[in-house]
């Protein structure tokens, strides 16, 4: 979303500047490049290499992208090359501020961001890779199974109603009028199978949240980047996305085996995320209306991608789940 900011030649100087000063690189170009969706990012070249640089000046977004920096970090430490590699300051942190904004630096990656059904292969052996690494106590968040992220959505929903209104805003609160049904039947199956789910929650690993929607072909190795939503939490968090194929559960699953990871996605769980996820990607459009019109995004969503999968989760038997408790 910052990645819309156009910056005037003074901010540069000072952005060129305060990276020369905290991280001791003589710059010598400083170019903003789209990656990612939170951040202003920017290509960095220098006569000691090339280099990407994330600023995030996001007050509900920046102290997980801070918080994701440590488990980036403790991978390529343990020999994780598709990460990311962090650049640490002259004090060697992880990262610096910078007008209120949280910016990291990483060696620069050449890459296509990429997602095919064939991408999935190389996608789970990387997560599960991953997952064999996963070490208690990092300070990132633990995924909790409730229904917050619909209840955050319906704040949000009601705070819009109350506020003064824009002709995008008028049109959004028309296109979630219209969906009222469909999002309060999510909103209800969210609830019953976060309380399904909250018993037993056994291992829990390191996740990305989106893999796929950050998986990068690069020259000699394909990448999953962009770690700000990590989060310990069940496997169903990376798998949900695309078990809605049965191709793709049986890989994640056969995968998940190959690694030695003794676990089978639970569909109760799948069914969590589905609705977890709808609220929270609802969720982050609604929000996001104060930095652009996102009305155009939001009439979209309901019948795009998300609608295969909600189809998927309202399939699967809450009953089924309930009597086994």
């Amino acid at each position: 979303m910052q990645n819309n900011v156009v910056r005037g030649e003074k901010y540069i100087a000072r952005l060129k500047k305060f990276i020369a000063h905290c991280y001791g690189v003589n710059v010598l170009k400083l170019v903003p490049v789209r990656r990612g969706y939170y951040g202003e990012t920017w290509k960095l070249c220098s006569d000691s290499g090339v280099y990407f640089v994330k600023l995030d000046y996001f007050a509900r977004h920046r102290e997980k992208f801070r918080r994701s920096l440590s488990v980036v970090d403790y991978l390529c430490q343990n020999g994780i090359l598709f990460v990311g590699r962090i650049v640490k300051t002259r004090s060697q942190q992880l990262y610096c501020c910078f007008d209120g904004a949280i910016m990291a630096m990483f060696i620069w990656i050449d890459g296509k961001n990429v997602e095919t059904d064939e991408t999935k292969i190389s996608e789970y052996r990387m997560l599960a890779e991953i997952y064999t690494l996963t070490k208690p106590g990092l300070d990132i968040p633990t995924v909790q199974f409730s229904a917050d992220a619909a209840c955050s959505f319906y704040e949000n929903w009601q705070q819009l109603q109350n506020s003064l209104q824009t002709d995008a805003d008028r049109a959004i609160l028309c296109t979630l009028k219209r969906r009222e049904k469909m999002i309060s039947h999510c909103a209800s199956r969210l609830c019953r199978f976060a309380v399904l789910c909250q018993e037993g929650s056994g291992t829990l690993y390191f996740t990305h949240g989106d893999a796929g929607g950050n998986f990068f072909i690069g020259k000699e190795r394909n990448y999953i980047l962009d770690w700000d939503e990590v989060a310990y939490a069940s496997p169903e968090r990376d798998a949900w996305v695309m078990c809605c194929r049965a191709w793709a559960k049986n890989l994640f699953e056969d995968t998940l085996k190959q690694y030695n990871i003794c676990y089978r996605l639970r569909p109760e769980r799948l069914a969590f995320y589905c609705y977890h996820m709808f609220f929270f990607y609802l969720g982050e459009m609604l929000a996001d209306r104060l930095v652009r019109d996102m009305s155009g995004e939001i009439e979209n969503y309901f019948d795009g991608w998300i609608r295969e999968r909600i189809l998927f989760a309202d399939g699967i038997d809450e009953t089924k789940f309930a009597a086994q408790k």
